[in-house]
């Protein structure tokens, strides 16, 4: 996991000196702080050169494009591993920010081709497919997570990419003076005459889903889709095209074996996913929540790592209501694995959640992404690529929510979204529309909650956005609510994961999104995937994966009810100290923004124990976007660099 950083004059001006770059790049350093680089070049003249990256310097007047590199080393510590790459023939520039698992594979027959390779690392054996095979052909053999810049000085193209399931950050910004890219859209800051501005137009998609189709919430700035690149050439407009698609999977009707078959298939290709992703040169470490996923990967990890060397690390409370941790124990114990667990309280909670939200660069829209965010920052000490569980719901269709989709009009569902839309008729209605039900399983407030909070609230332009994405979408009503969480859920999940590791340069893998095993969930059928009965009678989501992990960790273990890494919110924000900021800083400021009503926030933080959950999720929502908009929209902000 590494940075990335870069900008053109799209004026085809020469750029003055590489303070800006080294701006870029030192506010994203987390992200890499073991080597930097940084290199100039022009599309024009097809020329280029290494600077220096210690202090500013002045920069020969023949270029006008620069692209720079902050490096955590997992493969190849040397400086042979040094990026940006540059080609034998010093045409072709390239960074690579992320893995590439099956890289190695191709080797021998780069070898054969002719190429010598100086270094051990994934990121040269990127920079050889691409001159043997071109870009297309580049990256349709890789499979891993990575973000990826291409300058090739021969065509006069520059060319950036995304991994297909968005498991790795790239955003651009273009104006009509600049084009410019970066892993954290924090490097903008530094652009000649760029501000953070408020994209008013996403707040009422933002209210429902706490994140929206587009992105980011700023004006200006773009977030490359998954499974998408973009090409770039002087003199023209940006092209983004997509090379993957998640609706391209047909699940097949037929089986080709029982449900027994397709266990023993699907363990095989986890444990070949996993085993290809403990390829490292530093130490490993499991991210256990006590979870089925994140326990069957440490499973998995432990089962393919020299005996005694692999660990895990967890986040536990104190409120057991809230604290897996005879679960966390229960793997441990079982694989007999070292265990670091660590308590996140409310006063952790208050000391971070600004710099949290200097991380992810957006509203902290899940209340648990500070435990990550702790997670990491304790985990540094013990291991320096951690593996998760990420992805499993979405690809094997894991929430509840996909069996009450399934199952939407059973009496006590239909008396559920009576309770939830009394008062609001046209919502009740909206209920029976199978895409609005879709659409709506991954909102966190009511449309009738968002207009009390926002003044001219729309639900149609809160949802038609993903209407339209879900109605897009093929199959089965199981396989288009799985491919639309791949599209519309799963993505702001990995930023949170990468954002809140690389704060403190961990590096997240995420076995359950290995290519392999995404191509290979879709042939597995659905009737193993979600059971309306089984032995077990309840909690039958991903039923193959939990009755994989029931075969070590026992039926109780998997089958029990999803906790989903809750936290403690109503404690944590009765706590005095943070009870005082709230209403000393957070609620002056929604009412000074004047974005929303703060009539509402001001009588629930009155009296917070007594309200309802969905009172208490809106409360988190408007909290939570008032910090961050106190970070990035306010200009005058003097913590903005090292916030509290």
């Amino acid at each position: 996991m590494c940075g990335i950083a870069g900008y053109m004059n799209r004026t085809g001006e020469p750029l003055a000196d590489s303070s800006c770059i080294l701006e870029m790049l030192r506010i994203q350093k987390h992200r890499g702080p073991d080597d930097s680089g940084a290199r100039a070049f022009s599309l024009t003249s097809g020329e280029s050169a290494e600077l220096e990256t210690a202090a500013p310097r002045s920069i020969d007047q023949r270029f006008e494009g620069i692209l720079g590199f902050n490096r955590l080393s997992i493969l190849d510590l040397s400086h042979n591993g040094h990026q940006p790459m540059v080609s034998p023939d010093e045409k072709v520039l390239l960074t690579l920010n992320g893995e590439i698992y099956n890289a190695f594979d191709f080797q021998s027959e780069l070898e054969e081709w002719g190429y010598r390779f100086k270094s051990t690392s994934d990121t040269e054996i990127v920079l050889a497919l691409y001159l043997k095979y071109g870009f297309e052909g580049m990256l349709g053999r890789l499979n891993g997570m990575f973000a990826i810049v291409i300058v090739d000085l021969g065509r006069n193209e520059l060319y950036i990419t995304r991994d297909r399931f968005g498991i790795k950050p790239m955003y651009y910004v273009l104006t009509e003076k600049l084009f410019a890219f970066s892993s954290e859209l924090k490097s903008f800051r530094y652009l000649e005459g760029f501000d953070y501005q408020l994209n008013e137009a996403q707040l009422d998609e933002f209210l429902l889903f706490r994140n929206t189709l587009r992105g980011t919430l700023f004006k200006d700035i773009v977030s490359l889709d998954p499974g998408h690149y973009l090409v770039y050439k002087a003199d023209q407009e940006p092209v983004v095209q997509r090379y993957f698609d998640p609706d391209d999977y047909v699940r097949s009707g037929a089986s080709s074996g029982n449900l027994d078959d397709y266990g023993k298939r699907m363990e095989e290709w986890l444990s070949k996913s996993v085993r290809s992703q403990l390829m490292s040169d530093v130490k490993l470490g499991c991210q256990l929540s006590g979870g089925v996923d994140s326990s069957l990967v440490t499973w998995l990890a432990n089962r393919n790592s020299e005996k005694g060397s692999f660990e895990s690390v967890s986040i536990v409370f104190k409120d057991q209501r809230f604290s897996e941790e005879k679960f966390i124990d229960r793997v441990t114990e079982n694989l007999a694995i070292t265990s670091h667990k660590f308590l996140l309280d409310s006063d952790y909670y208050l000391d971070h959640m600004e710099r949290a939200t200097w991380h992810l660069e957006a509203p902290l829209n899940h209340p648990n992404t500070i435990g990550i965010y702790k997670l990491s920052q304790r985990a540094r000490d013990y291991v320096t690529v951690l593996l998760s569980g990420e992805g499993a719901d979405e690809v094997f269709g894991g929430y509840s929510r996909f069996y009450s989709l399934s199952y939407p009009y059973q009496t006590r569902r239909l008396l559920h979204q009576f309770k939830k839309n009394l008062g609001h008729p046209l919502d009740l209605a909206d209920y029976f529309k199978q895409e609005y039900r879709s659409v709506m399983a991954t909102a966190f407030m009511t449309p009738g909650m968002a207009a009390k909070l926002k003044p001219g609230f729309s639900k149609k332009r809160a949802t038609q956005g993903r209407r339209s994405l879900y109605n897009s979408l093929d199959g089965s009503l199981f396989d288009r609510q799985v491919k639309y969480e791949m599209l519309a859920y799963l993505p702001d999940l990995l930023i949170r994961q990468d954002k809140m590791s690389m704060a403190h340069s961990i590096e997240n893998r995420v076995p359950f999104l290995d290519n392999e095993v995404v191509d290979k969930a879709f042939t597995v059928p659905e009737k193993y995937l979600l059971l309306k009965e089984s032995p077990e009678g309840k909690n039958t989501e991903k039923y193959l994966l939990k009755k994989m992990t029931a075969s070590t960790f026992g039926k109780d273990f998997a089958f029990r009810n999803k906790m989903g890494f809750g936290i403690p919110v109503r404690e944590f924000f009765t706590n005095l100290r943070f009870d005082e900021y709230l209403n000393d800083v957070v609620l002056p400021g929604i009412r000074q923004r004047g974005l929303f009503n703060h009539g509402p926030v001001s009588n629930w933080l009155s009296d917070v124990r007594s309200l309802k959950y969905n009172e208490l999720e809106a409360l988190w929502v408007l909290v939570s976007f008032e910090i961050w908009a106190g970070i990035y929209l306010d200009t005058g902000n003097e913590n903005w660099n090292t916030p509290h």
